[in-house]
């Protein structure tokens, strides 16, 4: 602790060390221990007791969280002519192809997420190792690989989030920003929580949601107890 600074001491000195917390317990306090003078992103860090290795324990989904995430989410949609239009009025902020394609070729990836119909993703599959590590790669179980592309764009700039647990069984996702109500942000907590629990796969033995934190930019974890994300 010597190496933080006094507002983070503070806030650290809100949190019990011998206390797991209700989700409004601890909505409520995250506003309370945010540090920063930014709108500070509020996480949640789910430790899953699954082997990621196996592809039948790898936890990957979408959730529309009822009260958005608080960011603007900069959507490129990769379509033929024939869907431009489409793409663009429902809000796309980018739209084309090919030449999308040769700017992220040189290293472009000014955006959030990737929309594209499944007639080109023939051509998207050598930007795998350009977007697969960055999470852009559009994935049909993600609802980003769509002939329906108005309805795809406007759910994402609405508020879906895609996640998927990491090679340490971790799931990490937003779940909106500092300055909403305590309330939203237990709403939206639910939404990707109840998702996550509809999502346990079969093969996996034992506890399944081994540990849940919060936090915000910069602040400090607040620990939530499982039975508030078990009895969901």
């Amino acid at each position: 602790m010597a190496n933080r600074g006094k507002r983070y001491q503070q806030a650290v000195a809100l949190i019990s060390p011998e206390m797991e917390y209700s989700l409004e317990e601890a909505c409520d306090l995250v506003k309370k221990t945010s540090t920063v003078s930014f709108d500070a992103s509020v996480d949640l860090d789910i430790r899953l007791g699954v082997d990621p290795r196996h592809a039948d324990q790898m936890v990957r989904g979408t959730v529309s969280l009822p009260n958005g995430t608080g960011k603007e989410v900069r959507v490129l949609a990769l379509v033929n002519e024939s869907k431009q239009d489409e793409a663009r009025e429902a809000g796309a902020d980018h739209v084309g192809l090919d030449d999308y394609i040769a700017k992220i070729e040189d290293g472009w990836a000014d955006i959030d997420v990737i929309i594209a119909t499944p007639d080109v993703m023939g051509k998207l599959g050598k930007l795998g190792r350009f977007l697969g590590p960055r999470g852009l790669m559009p994935n049909p179980k993600s609802g980003t690989v769509t002939m329906d592309v108005a309805d795809a764009v406007k759910t994402v700039k609405a508020g879906q989030i895609d996640f998927r647990v990491d090679k340490y069984g971790i799931l990490h996702t937003s779940i909106g920003k500092i300055s909403f109500d305590a309330s939203d942000l237990k709403e939206n907590a639910e939404a990707f929580l109840q998702t996550v629990m509809r999502l346990k796969p079969a093969s996996s033995k034992g506890l399944y949601v081994k540990s849940v934190f919060m936090s915000s930019t910069m602040g400090p974890s607040i620990p939530i107890a499982r039975t508030a994300v078990t009895s969901l």
